[in-house]
């Protein structure tokens, strides 16, 4: 069950030529696939591009009729490894998955097809998600086009532009015969625009045709002296093939004036900012007129030197607006200016920050900085002393609250940590690392559970280092889609291989939820193209693990308490799995309201849990919000004035799941939470019955109040 059904907007795939096509960016990068002859599409989901993968999944029905063959892979690796398709074979293929991460786990596959080169167009469509956006280290994938030599677009984040860069991106890897890198951001991926369509396309040669009539080229094989081979090729014939691409289908984008003072350099990704920027100067107009010529780079890697020099002649001064550390594409233009013996004053990090976002804020200060120094008359009458500036956005840091991510009202992992914390009240700290997925928020308070991440799947991994015959056994977490990605053969091999003594957990949600909620091996949902419903502990016991335990109901506290407790004290040496399994309550809850909607509606009778706390019984004691956090779960003040202490209490977010009480139940903390049932379209007797208790409650609650001492 994926975050999102694209099921309406599928539909809107199959437009023709002349039509208009409104929508989202992950959309038309869809449809510019199927418009281009794409052969084949694979892909790992993953922030940015998890909605795209979700389209692809829902179209296809679409692919399937045009003969296109779609793969929701394992892992980026998988993925990546698709393309070898396209190394023999004039087909294109597209890949997808989130940015460095992706490319890190992909980087075997990408590295060996570089050097190979392709036949077929191949595309690698990457969700860069660097800044305060991103849920990942900050880092570029720009490093790595650098370092195999595939080429790296950027294009401006605009429907037609994105569509073109699409088409444009196969051509450039046939031109070159090199697979070609199209770097999507945040805003790309989710812009709204329109575009005019072209038919869709079937592909000239399918897979399917392939496999009729096998081909292979030895000098395509990864081994020496093919591989020597290789560097000289990308070299003396890729390389320049690609630059006379660039060039003669203008990729690049000039606009503005040829001639001025100054000049602006910047990647494609970041011209909306730019023009605003300008806008904000007096410099530009609302149509992206501007008054500053733009030197727009669509293609960030290769850097075509003719053309960039052809730029800065006539330029007292060039300012590179390049998002990201290092500064590669200033460096490489530092080198061309040095080189060609040019006397422009190349500008770029000096002015604008090393690292970090660039807001519209940061645009503005550097393009401010840059007039100010070479082009004063440029600027506003107002600014044009020397410490004069524009209004700044007001700084919020200070009196805005950090808001970190946290888990759902009702997730089913914070019972989990909730019972390690008891745990360690009895057996004290341990040496705990973490994974990628949700159950990283476990770090954070109130659990503070956690202190490492390495990577998908290598929770276990990552505590290898811990596992010599201490006193106390090392723990790890890693999540269900985790485990299927890399952490069965990675993390659980290692351990099984090396005899680890230390425990792991396997957070068990039925689905990828940290990524959308896409279907895994182990889903309990029954996918019509997919195999789900492969228990992850037979996996285990398969790959050799002894000691595993399941769990099916991770709110059972005690349960979960005992379990990690027998995992952490019994005396069977070797690795100690258990796998913890609820459903994701946000899944959960997106699947089961419309269903219970609609039987409201239709007059069915539905019971809906809902909590709350007894306001006489709880003392203020808080301790159930530290073996909680729910986000439903918070604070009210008491108009009495012998209570100070503000008490626990539950909003209307309440989603029923009865972990608050559990937890008061298991810790002995204390017997305020109450669960009370919401009834829909009730029968009269119950209605009845109801009404009487209401009474009695009601003539108890007065009686109790008179004895009250009042002010």
């Amino acid at each position: 069950m994926a975050e999102r059904s694209f099921k309406k907007e599928v539909g809107h795939l199959r437009l023709g030529n002349g039509a208009t096509y409104t929508g989202e960016g992950i959309m038309a990068i869809t449809k510019a696939l199927l418009e281009n002859g794409v052969g084949y599409v694979g892909g790992y989901q993953g922030a940015p591009i998890s909605h795209l993968m979700d389209v692809l999944a829902d179209a296809e029905d679409l692919l399937g009729e045009l003969g296109v063959r779609f793969e929701a892979n394992a892992s980026e690796a998988a993925a990546a490894a698709m393309l070898a398709a396209s190394v023999h074979y004039p087909i294109r293929g597209a890949v997808t998955f989130k940015g460095s991460v992706g490319v890190n786990v992909a980087s075997d596959a990408l590295a060996n097809l570089a050097s190979s080169g392709v036949t077929g167009g191949a595309l690698i469509i990457v969700g860069e998600d660097y800044g305060e956006g991103s849920s990942i280290m900050q880092e570029r994938s720009h490093a790595f086009a650098m370092k195999s030599q595939f080429w790296l677009m950027d294009p401006r984040p605009n429907l037609p532009s994105i569509v073109d860069a699409v088409g444009k991106g196969f051509e450039l890897s046939e031109a070159s015969n090199t697979p070609v890198m199209l770097m999507v951001r945040i805003r790309s991926c989710h812009v709204t625009g329109s575009f005019e369509c072209k038919d869709n396309q079937r592909p000239t040669l399918t897979v399917q045709d392939a496999l009729s009539s096998p081909q292979r080229d030895i000098n395509r094989v990864v081994l020496p002296p093919m591989s020597y081979m290789h560097e000289q090729d990308k070299i003396n014939k890729r390389w320049p093939a690609a630059e006379k691409f660039i060039v003669e289908q203008g990729l690049n984008e000039h606009f503005g004036p040829k001639e001025a003072q100054i000049g602006i350099v910047c990647q494609g990704g970041m011209y909306n900012g730019v023009i605003r920027a300008l806008q904000r100067l007096g410099l530009a107009d609302i149509y992206g007129n501007t008054e500053v010529p733009i030197y727009c780079l669509n293609v960030t890697y290769p850097l075509v030197k003719d053309e960039f020099l052809a730029f800065a002649e006539g330029k007292d001064s060039v300012i590179v607006i390049e998002e990201g550390q290092p500064e590669f594409i200033e460096q490489g233009f530092s080198t061309m200016l040095l080189r060609a013996g040019y006397k422009v004053a190349l500008h770029g990090k000096g002015m604008l920050p090393m690292a970090g976002e660039y807001t519209g804020q940061i645009m503005l200060d550097g393009l401010t900085a840059l007039l100010k120094k070479h082009a004063p008359d440029l600027l506003p009458g107002q600014m044009r002393a020397p410490n004069s500036d524009l209004p700044k956005i007001p700084d919020l840091s200070d009196t805005v609250p950090t808001r970190p991510p946290g888990f759902c009202t009702g997730c089913p992992e914070r019972p989990i940590f909730a019972a390690m914390k008891m745990v360690e009240q009895e057996l004290g700290p341990h040496q705990i690392t973490a994974d990628i997925g949700c159950h990283l928020f476990a770090c954070l308070p109130p659990f503070e559970i956690g202190g490492v991440t390495m990577g998908y799947g290598l929770g276990p991994a990552a505590n290898a280092a811990f596992d010599g015959g201490g006193e106390k056994r090392a723990i790890s977490f890693l999540g269900d889609g985790g485990f299927w990605h890399n952490g069965l053969s990675t993390s659980i091999g290692n351990m099984v291989f090396n005899k680890s003594d230390s425990v792991a957990v396997i957070v068990d949600n039925y689905y990828s939820a940290a990524t959308g909620g896409q279907d895994v091996l182990s889903s309990r949902a029954d996918n019509p193209t997919k195999s789900t419903n492969n228990p992850i502990a037979k996996a285990l016991k398969g790959a050799g693990v002894e000691w595993v335990r399941q769990i099916d109901d991770t709110y059972d506290v005690g349960k979960m308490r005992d379990t990690l407790h027998e995992a952490l004290t019994t005396d069977f040496k070797g690795p100690k799995v258990i796998v913890a399994s609820s459903e994701c309550m946000l899944n959960r809850q997106r699947r089961e309201k419309p269903q219970r909607n609609i039987a409201i509606k239709s007059g069915k009778r539905i019971t809906v849990p809902r909590f709350g706390v007894d306001e006489e019984i709880c003392t203020g004691d808080h301790a159930c919000i530290r073996l909680s956090g729910c986000p439903s779960l918070s604070l009210k003040t008491l108009d009495d004035p012998l209570r100070d202490d503000p008490i626990a209490a539950i909003d209307q977010s309440c989603v029923g799941c009865g972990n608050c009480g559990e937890v008061a139940d298991v810790a002995v903390l204390c017997p305020s939470f109450y669960r009370a049932d919401v009834v829909h379209n009730d029968s009269g007797a119950t209605a009845w019955w109801n009404m009487q208790s209401r009474r009695v409650i009601r003539w108890l609650q007065d009686r109790r109040a008179a004895q009250r001492i009042q002010f």
